[in-house]
């Protein structure tokens, strides 16, 4: 007897194998059945020794207070979390920044996945004012935003201008020319700094698309995952704003502790209440432990003085030694150029005029145990096809030296043969 059914469009929607369900399936199997695989391609945080001392040390002084750990493990939170937690956020938040912040402005979600998800959802979609979408001023774009949407079409993005800062080097801008904010448009989205590019969107550009989305009525939301004021992986000057129709999120896993599964979202309070009301709908209650271990450190401003002083400085020096393996690696008449490092712990490449696609290079460097992430995957959302979409690639430079080091070696190898050189 067969057993056969079928799926909801949701059902059909979700089970799709977009970029970020092929990243975290390729992930995995290399961890479990080819230990020989470079892991340059996803976005897990380094294994820093003196943050990891830090976590264990949080942890040996939970188990030391059996009733403290007792409530961890075996009690609810409300929906939006620890208040301990939120209160000591908000004050160490309007501390730094001078902002106004209480704890109804704050809510954990199950990692900053599940944050967005949720966000995407409540904001843009099938509405009583037609069908809504969310904009991404600048492409590309953060892989795991791509298949979030309940509905399809869930995004228009507008592709970034391309600067080119030196002979092996660009940056993306956002090109404000052709930002429209229509009538379908729910929100504006960035994130900061941007995954996959490593791009950190000026002050002045977050000023100004901040009061594009004021002027228009409708939120900005800033992804701060790799961002200010914790992890802090960003190299170059970039201050964090706050306002009534800013969203903000932040997460732990960066920090090191992606397994607590801990997002943050920062906003109004009626986004805040949604998000609150989303928790208890899908999953009850959040994670306590990544709350737990780090409330401490929140509460004597310690988490900022690990960002700032350890966090930053270690993958600075891991992106300089990975950025000089490019270049003893790749001969100069290799067209190739690198996104500017200015945040978060990627490398962007672009390969001008590659004569093959970037997703055939991802296969050729599997085959060689080398995982990369093919650019196609941060481009979606957009009107025009664009070559550039097909010429790039992401690496993460947070393994281990000799990892990139070969890693890097070996993708220059596929890439001379590529072009035929």
């Amino acid at each position: 007897m067969s057993f056969d059914f079928s799926f909801s469009n949701f059902g059909e929607k979700i089970g799709q194998e977009g970029g970020i369900v092929k990243l975290m399936k390729d992930l995995g199997e290399a961890l479990t059945e080819n230990q020989k695989m470079r892991m340059m391609g996803g976005g897990n945080p380094a294994a820093i020794p003196e943050v990891q001392s830090i976590w264990r040390e949080q942890i040996q002084s939970i188990i030391d207070a059996p009733e403290h750990l007792n409530a961890i493990l075996g009690d609810y939170d409300g929906p939006s979390g620890n208040p301990i937690f939120l209160n000591a956020l908000a004050e160490s938040l309007n501390e730094k920044y001078g902002w106004h912040l209480t704890s109804k402005n704050i809510s954990v979600t199950s990692g900053a996945q599940t944050a967005f998800f949720f966000l995407f959802n409540l904001l843009a979609g099938e509405s009583k004012e037609g069908i809504k979408k969310i904009l991404l001023p600048i492409a590309p774009e953060y892989i795991g935003y791509s298949n979030q949407g309940i509905n399809n079409d869930l995004f228009i993005s507008n592709p970034g201008l391309i600067e080119e800062t030196g002979e092996k080097s660009f940056k993306y801008k956002v090109d404000f020319d052709n930002i429209k904010i229509t009538k379908e448009i729910a929100a504006i989205c960035v994130s900061r700094p941007t995954n996959p590019s490593g791009n950190v969107l000026t002050d002045q550009e977050v000023t100004k698309l901040s009061s594009i989305a004021k002027s228009h009525g409708i939120p900005f939301i800033i992804d701060n995952a790799y961002g200010n004021p914790f992890p802090g992986a960003i190299y170059t000057s970039a201050n964090p704003i706050y306002d009534d129709h800013v969203i903000l999120t932040l997460s732990l896993s960066k920090l090191g502790l992606p397994g607590t599964r801990t997002g943050i979202v920062i906003g109004h309070e009626k986004i805040i209440e949604k998000i609150s009301a989303a928790n208890a709908v899908i999953g009850l209650a959040n994670n306590n432990i990544g709350q737990a271990m780090t409330t401490p450190l929140i509460k004597n401003r310690k988490i900022f003085k690990i960002s700032e002083g350890t966090i930053r400085p270690y993958y600075f020096k891991k992106m300089q030694r990975a950025r000089e393996y490019v270049r003893q690696s790749f001969a100069e008449s290799i067209p190739y150029k690198i996104h500017d490092g200015e945040g978060a712990f990627f490398l962007w490449f672009w390969f001008p005029d590659l004569p093959i696609t970037s997703t055939e290079l991802y296969e050729r460097l599997k085959k060689k145990n080398v995982l990369v992430v093919p650019g196609e995957y941060f481009f979606y959302g957009m009107n025009e096809e664009w070559e550039h979409t097909h010429q790039c690639i992401r690496i993460t430079f947070s393994q281990p030296d000799d990892v990139i080091k070969e890693g890097i070696k070996i993708l220059a190898e596929e890439v001379k043969k590529a072009y035929q050189l």
